[in-house]
């Protein structure tokens, strides 16, 4: 399964995903890609791959149609199955999502439906709770909503500060993202009555563990 992978920063999901897809059992390949911001540092992780990369400058564009145009545009040229978003810091049209639909993943640093948009750990810590983790899940219209695919916990221990949990959790979000996008390419994923199906394998440790 062709993939492309749309980014914004470090890229370290990207990485992640590079390394999985570096493995020869792997049904998924990186075909491109993409970053909103030509600083960002994922795109030397993905020339590091000899992975092809594009810029598409959000500024460059009178509004955000005329930016999603251009992004579908590249998409499609380089026959991408499914798009990762993987550190996007871009708000999606509902035009762009729908076109997309149930081909489009976003991974999320928290447990949703809690803690949707920005500043997740801070605001886990604020609150008091046990647990946080993180989502991957396909894309709605709705920012941080749609079918859940698999979540991954993550203790909040004493003493717990906002960049000490996002270590913790980025570091679940490294190991659940390919995992998913393998699910998905091994087309084990359904989508019933707004609900994630998984078809479970009967060989031992090959499912994602949260499920």
């Amino acid at each position: 399964m062709k993939i492309a992978v749309l980014i914004s920063g470090r890229g370290t999901n990207l990485q992640a995903l590079i390394d999985a897809c570096a493995a020869k059992d792997f049904p998924a390949e990186i075909a491109l890609v993409i970053s909103n911001k030509s600083s960002a540092y994922g795109l030397e992780r993905a020339k590091a791959a000899d992975i092809p990369t594009q810029v598409v400058d959000h500024t460059a564009y009178s509004d955000r149609p005329a930016f999603e145009a251009a992004l579908n545009s590249v998409l499609e040229a380089a026959r991408v199955e499914l798009v990762c978003l993987a550190g996007f810091m871009r708000l999606l049209n509902p035009d762009f999502v729908n076109r997309w639909k149930d081909r489009l993943i976003n991974i999320h640093p928290s447990l949703l439906p809690s803690y949707k948009g920005l500043h997740t750990h801070e605001r886990a810590l604020e609150d008091g709770v046990r647990f946080t983790g993180c989502t991957v899940h396909f894309v709605r219209a709705e920012m941080d909503q749609g079918p859940i695919i698999a979540q991954s916990v993550v203790s909040i221990l004493p003493g717990d500060t906002p960049d000490t949990l996002a270590d913790r959790v980025l570091e679940e979000e490294n190991r659940l993202y390919p995992k998913v996008v393998r699910l998905i390419a091994e087309k084990r994923l359904r989508i019933s009555g707004g609900r994630v199906q998984i078809d479970r394998d009967p060989a031992p440790n090959s499912c994602v563990s949260s499920l």
